[in-house]
């Protein structure tokens, strides 16, 4: 190997910044260098990467993520629908051998799976049309987050030399995840199964292949197997409101001591939980597992983790949720509004994008407890006045 190649070729694999930006030409050749440097055929990247294009679709999808906005109740009402839970329970019985095979190789919960599977795609119906290479490289170029991207172009490269990619007809979601379950080129590298059989990983047109590469990375991200992952509680109104949220954890004998019972079937002993108030004391309450974690490995948005959690119980027989009688929230303007607060109060929030993240909420509980409010992470607006 030459001496300047192997210089590139060390320098790649230290991981240095990613590049991003500048003439859209000029960084598709970069790719190309890379790929080569990587030790991938010239004749192969070029057919690669001979119809690669910027795509303005993809940047307005990423800058317009208004939904995850809503507030827990109006974003899990609009999304479960009855519909969704019959097609579920049908999906669960025409794939029970495939989900048995999950149980023993997995031990990830049917529900679980089904759940993902109809949040993401409606059961493989609606996988999205962006091509996903023009995605990747698009969202690679865009320096918002170049350090996720840039590598998932790669990825899609390896699969495309197993002959499970098409440049050209590979489509997806804006974001670059592909088939049923929207996975990232990257994990269909390290989690795809082949689950039925037919010697190739399609995660767009299989869906035993997809539920099984879904479990199998649900596992590798750290899933517990057997356990739970979310259920509905009763909550004292005479609890310790700044003990609730995501970053406090308490054994189950714990919380049943303070009061805290399972709506609808006991509290899971011998594990450790987080009583999760997703709009607040007066709103519906659960208590979330150590699995429930693993779900922020899937999905950063908080309404999207609680919804899909939430599902996956319901698929497996729990009622719909008690909404109770939640303090109204705030507008998406106003929960910007508070950020600035918070941020101005040294608080991280995450970025000021008027969603209530996790980063938000835990600052928002800090809040509450200096001034002396019940410390429930929900923002009102006596909340917003106040700071």
């Amino acid at each position: 190997m030459r001496p300047e190649l192997a210089a590139l070729v060390l320098a790649v694999l230290a991981g240095p910044a990613a590049a991003c930006g500048g003439n859209f030409g000029g960084f598709v050749s970069d790719l190309k260098s890379e790929a080569v440097a990587r030790g991938h055929a010239p004749a192969t990247v070029d057919r690669f990467f001979a119809g690669a294009r910027q795509d303005p679709k993809v940047l307005r999808a990423d800058r317009a993520q208004g939904v995850f906005q809503k507030d827990f109740i109006t974003f899990s009402r609009a999304l479960i629908s009855k519909n969704r839970i019959v097609n579920g329970q049908r999906n669960a019985q025409k794939y029970a051998s495939t989900f048995q095979r999950i149980a023993r190789a997995y031990g990830v919960s049917p529900g679980v799976l089904l759940a993902f599977w109809a949040l993401e795609t409606d059961y493989g119906a609606v996988q999205g049309d962006f091509n996903t290479l023009n995605a990747l490289v698009t969202l690679s170029h865009d320096c918002r987050r170049p350090e996720l991207f840039r590598p998932q172009v790669f990825a899609a490269l390896e699969l495309y030399e197993r002959g499970d990619f098409d440049p050209a007809g590979t489509r997806g979601a804006w974001a670059g995840e592909i088939g049923q379950v929207q996975m990232l080129p990257e994990d269909i590298l390290r989690n795809g199964v082949d689950g039925d059989g037919d010697g190739h990983v399609s995660l767009k047109t299989s869906a035993p292949d997809a539920l099984m590469s879904g479990a199998k990375m649900l596992r590798g991200l750290g899933w517990r197997p057997g356990e739970p992952w979310l259920q509905e509680v009763v909550v004292p109104e005479g609890v310790d409101w700044s003990r609730t949220g995501l970053n406090h954890q308490l054994s189950v004998a714990e919380w049943s001591r303070m009061g805290v019972k399972g709506r609808s079937a006991p509290l899971a002993k011998g594990l450790n939980g987080s009583i999760l108030l997703p709009m607040g004391r007066k709103g519906p309450a659960f208590i979330a597992y150590p699995n429930f974690r693993v779900y922020f490995e899937w999905n950063k948005s908080f309404v999207y983790v609680t919804t899909a959690a939430y599902f996956a119980t319901r698929l497996e027989g729990a009622p719909v949720f008690d909404p109770g009688n939640p303090e109204p929230g705030l507008s998406g303007g106003e929960m910007k509004t508070l950020q600035k607060k918070l941020q101005a109060r040294g608080h991280d929030v995450g970025g000021i994008d008027g969603i209530l993240g996790e980063k938000t909420r835990e600052a928002v509980q800090k809040e509450q407890i200096r001034l002396g409010l019940p410390a429930d992470a929900w923002p009102t607006r006596a909340l917003l006045g106040q700071l």
